[in-house]
């Protein structure tokens, strides 16, 4: 019966805790996964989602691979409930373990790509543009200069636009104007 499935839910979840205190990172993976797989099962896809998302935060101490895994799941579920923003903080989490442990650029570049459409979706522009400086900075370390340069200038005009932003916008330009600099001459002095 489903109370025996939510007994079973708080019992996973109790075990997943005491392997985080016993610093068992892929055991309260584990656990809050087999938690996840439960609520699944009893329609409560809120509370699957966050037991994926406790899975993922356990596995990047241990199993990074395993964690986007997780993170995925959860974003499948808050992208499917209509929780875009929440989704794109998790697809920044993805990006963040794919810069500094998987060490995979191109990957990293897709889910801050990913998080800066649900954010723009949202109207969340600031967040959004935030995400997009991640892309065009290491965009122009894969020396995709044309692709930084439009995510600068795009930023940097949008930044005009905000009396508290208008600062900023001439570093933004100033770094599409060197992104203008690495693909030619004549193509820097044109802009």
């Amino acid at each position: 019966g489903s109370s025996r499935i939510e007994d079973a839910c708080d019992t996973y979840a109790r075990a997943a805790n005491m392997f985080k205190m016993a610093k068992n990172w892929s055991a309260a993976g584990n656990a809050f996964c087999q938690a996840a797989q439960l609520h699944l099962q009893l329609q409560s896809k809120h509370d699957a989602a966050t037991n994926f998302v406790d899975a993922g935060n356990a596995f990047k101490k241990a199993d990074p691979q395993e964690a986007i895994n997780c993170l995925i799941r959860a974003i499948e579920i808050y992208t499917d409930m209509g929780r875009f923003t929440i989704a794109a903080k998790h697809h920044i989490s993805i990006a963040e373990i794919y810069e500094t442990e998987l060490v995979d650029i191109e990957k990293a570049i897709a889910h801050y790509e990913q998080a800066a459409d649900y954010y723009k979706g949202e109207e969340s522009n600031s967040s959004a543009n935030k995400c997009l400086l991640k892309v065009a900075t290491y965009a122009a370390q894969l020396e995709q200069y044309q692709k930084a340069l439009e995510i600068y200038e795009q930023v940097g005009t949008s930044a005009m636009d905000s009396p508290l932003l208008k600062y900023s916008a001439k570093e933004h330009f100033f770094r599409a104007a060197l992104c203008h600099f690495c693909i030619d001459m004549l193509n820097a002095k044109v802009s």
